[in-house]
């Protein structure tokens, strides 16, 4: 714990710090549980002695895809009742929360945290992002359209229909 190099870091950049540094030691995992981000947190002691708001930034603050309660942070997703992980560029979130904060800024981070930046956007978010757009139900909206161009709609139904009687 670096209790004594106290830094000034937001609460939900701490949180993002923590779950970026279980992600990059457990590459085999996809997620960690509230207890396990926040006792990440406790251990690298970013600002000092865990601060209180830890907590529940993991629990609902920086999540994602639950509605925003205050704070509208997109840093973390949650794969179950207290599971998290990091967002994806490409997840699904709640609408409240769109243009909201996904990382950390650079310069509002310890600089000894700035590689877990460009491991997160390099390795981390990138395939996953990539993945998620390709494979998207949204990507097949207008699929097809060129099928019915220059088709009256009445007058296909009135064909189908003919010698129904």
């Amino acid at each position: 714990m670096r209790a004594a190099t106290r830094h000034s870091i937001r609460v939900a950049d701490e949180v993002w710090l923590a779950t970026a540094l279980l992600h990059r030691e457990n590459p085999g995992r996809s997620d960690f549980t509230v207890s396990e981000i926040v006792d990440r947190a406790r251990k690298e002691g970013i600002a000092g002695d865990l601060r209180p708001g830890v907590y529940v930034h993991a629990l609902q603050h920086c999540v994602a895809n639950r509605a925003p309660s205050p704070a509208r942070y997109r840093m973390l997703y949650a794969t179950g009742k207290l599971k998290r992980r990091l967002f994806y560029k490409g997840d699904s979130y709640h609408p409240a929360r769109d243009g909201a904060k996904i990382t950390p800024a650079c310069d509002e981070i310890p600089s000894e945290y700035v590689y877990l930046l460009d491991w997160y956007s390099s390795n981390y978010a990138a395939p996953q992002s990539k993945a998620s757009a390709e494979n998207s139900i949204l990507e097949l909206r207008g699929l097809g359209r060129e099928i019915w161009e220059g088709v009256d709609p009445d007058e296909y139904v009135r064909k189908l229909r003919e010698g129904w009687e």
